[in-house]
């Protein structure tokens, strides 16, 4: 019984269904927040979806300010401007509204504005968390409008430090929003790309759940119907962007994703984020070229939970045959095989594949893959990721 111990937590309140963002001055009210920066990226802020959702403050009557320097990988620099901008505006809280870089940088501008040390003290190793002043933290609704990180119900954050190169998992359980507004409408103008790349990351957060190890049979549960719901309505979301009921399956497996990956993730992202970081590639899309890779080469410490999945989602062939759904789903969706298919001209050579290994081995999620991810391990993944090798 020794093993049998974990430390569990879960979201926190989601308002979730069609047309739920009207309730958003309520939401704002329930929060506290009487004067909020409204944080999303600089491609949604010029869509209708934004104008519309700003209209709804207007006509509340609430006041608020608006900040979209956003990049797609968020970097400090973002999260300087965005500070300041809160600090001159007077603001009390912030709407995080977007994809996973909105989200995680909404939420990073909430908790870091009123904190005296910097925001890489708060990376999320061992109980560093407890060195920020709670008290000085601004309340945070999240309203998502991609179907993949998660953020929304996460308690954490990722930022990219440009000096180093390297994405920073900032922790907190603050970051976490008071309320959530989870609307499936919002999603319904996703690109396809977009449609594929978030799904998949919602995909990569529930399968690296479940296959972590450590005790925690309510993530676990989680994760594999997460897992479900993404491949039912992934590709029927991608194929038909305005299916609001794959829509609306899909927002779910994406919070779900995030509230499994508290079990902890693994090499899919381990590896993802220092590609992501030196390439600027879109994170989502990243997991789902790692992902048949890491898979095989975890083979031997997983085959049996992942017979066990296949099982309840309805596949035949136990590992073999999860593998090539997985497959089957990236090729269906028009998910790169290789990097260089992701990476146009990529030119690795033997430096940079180093460097790319030794920043895997330590990013916090590699802990958590099933099998130890040492240097050499991260070197032959990132090989056969580029060679297409399984």
């Amino acid at each position: 019984m020794t093993t049998l111990v974990s430390k569990w937590n879960y979201p926190t309140t989601v308002r979730f269904g069609a047309g739920r963002i009207k309730e958003l001055p309520e939401v704002l009210e329930a929060a506290g927040i009487k004067k909020p920066l409204f944080v999303t990226d600089p491609g949604l802020a010029k869509l209708p979806t934004v104008a519309n959702t700003l209209k709804l403050l207007d006509d509340a009557g609430i006041a608020y300010g608006v900040f979209s320097d956003v990049k797609p990988n968020p970097v400090e620099a973002n999260l300087i401007a965005g500070i300041e901008v809160f600090k001159t505006g007077g603001h009390d809280g912030v709407i995080a509204f977007g994809g996973g870089s909105g989200l995680d940088l909404g939420k990073l501008i909430a908790f870091q504005a009123g904190q005296t040390r910097p925001v890489w003290d708060f990376e999320d190793v061992g109980d560093w968390w407890t060195r920020a002043n709670s008290d000085a933290i601004a309340p945070i609704v999240a309203v998502p409008t991609t179907a993949g990180t998660g953020s929304e119900v996460g308690r954490a954050a990722v930022v990219t430090n440009e000096e180093t190169h390297t994405k920073k998992v900032i922790f907190h359980p603050k970051l976490l929003p008071a309320i959530v507004i989870a609307d499936p409408e919002l999603t319904v103008g996703m690109p396809a790309f977009i449609t594929a790349g978030t799904g998949m990351d919602a995909l990569a957060h529930c399968l690296e759940a479940y296959c972590a190890p450590g005790y925690h049979p309510m993530a676990d549960g989680i994760a594999v119907e997460g897992i479900r719901l993404v491949f039912e309505n992934l590709p029927k979301a991608f194929a038909d962007g305005n299916d609001l009921t794959a829509r609306a399956h899909m927002m779910s497996a994406a919070a779900m994703g995030a509230a499994a990956f508290q079990k902890g993730l693994g090499a899919i992202h381990s590896l993802s984020h220092p590609v992501g970081a030196l390439y600027d590639t879109h994170h989502g899309m990243t997991n789902a070229v790692f992902m048949p890779y890491v898979l095989a080469f975890n083979r031997g410490a997983i085959e049996e939970r992942i017979i066990r999945l296949s099982a309840y989602v309805g596949i035949e062939g136990g590992f073999d045959g999860f593998g090539k759904a997985i497959l089957k789903l990236r090729n269906d969706l028009n998910v790169p095989h290789t990097l260089p298919e992701l990476i146009k001209g990529l030119d690795m050579d033997d430096e940079r594949k180093s460097l790319i290994a030794d920043m895997a081995i330590v990013d916090p999620t590699a802990g958590g893959n099933p099998v130890e991810l040492t240097k050499t391990a991260a070197l032959k993944i990132l090989q056969n990721t580029i060679d297409g090798t399984l």
